[in-house]
């Protein structure tokens, strides 16, 4: 909530929001992550990020005047080669975060919108290989998981609590 709360506090002084100049021109700057799922498997694919050196959800800086969904659909077009299916919990994205970046770029702020789209485990994802080294998939297991974006963990403890109250229901 506290993210959410800054992000609305952001939002509501500037309306300078998308990333300009590379690295970091504004700071912060909106990204829009899309996250591969595998519900039914619960596994999540991450790639091996070049630059950060992490394993994250694919995913990348929303262009002037671009929306945060049309941004998921080309990420997941130019990072997977797939067309997204956003139909696991909908296509709002499930998740915000503010993060400090790491890696070999300079510094700065992320407000990062957490879109979910449908996977298929038993499939292979040719990742763009300028952006990561390689993918896998990993076990919706907070605990299982590699060096990752910091928020990781609370994004899947959200994730499975909303799956299983689908099943449920």
């Amino acid at each position: 909530m506290r993210h959410i709360a800054t992000t609305l506090e952001w939002l509501e002084s500037t309306d300078d929001v998308f990333r300009r100049i590379k690295p970091a021109t504004p700071s912060p700057h909106l990204v829009s992550y899309v996250v591969l799922i595998d519900p039914h498997a619960k596994a999540i694919f991450l790639g091996l990020h070049r630059l950060a050196g992490l394993h994250l959800p694919m995913g990348g800086h929303i262009e002037p005047g671009e929306h945060p969904l049309a941004a998921a659909r080309r990420e997941a077009s130019e990072e997977l080669g797939i067309t997204p299916t956003f139909d696991v919990v909908g296509s709002q994205p499930l998740f915000l975060t503010r993060t400090t970046t790491v890696g070999a770029v300079t510094s700065h702020m992320d407000i990062s919108l957490w879109h979910v789209i449908r996977g298929d485990s038993t499939l292979d994802y040719p990742l763009d290989p300028g952006e990561f080294d390689s993918g896998q998939w990993w076990d919706l297991t907070p605990d299982a998981l590699p060096a990752t974006d910091p928020h990781m963990p609370r994004f899947i403890r959200k994730l499975v609590g909303l799956l299983e109250s689908q099943r449920s229901q």
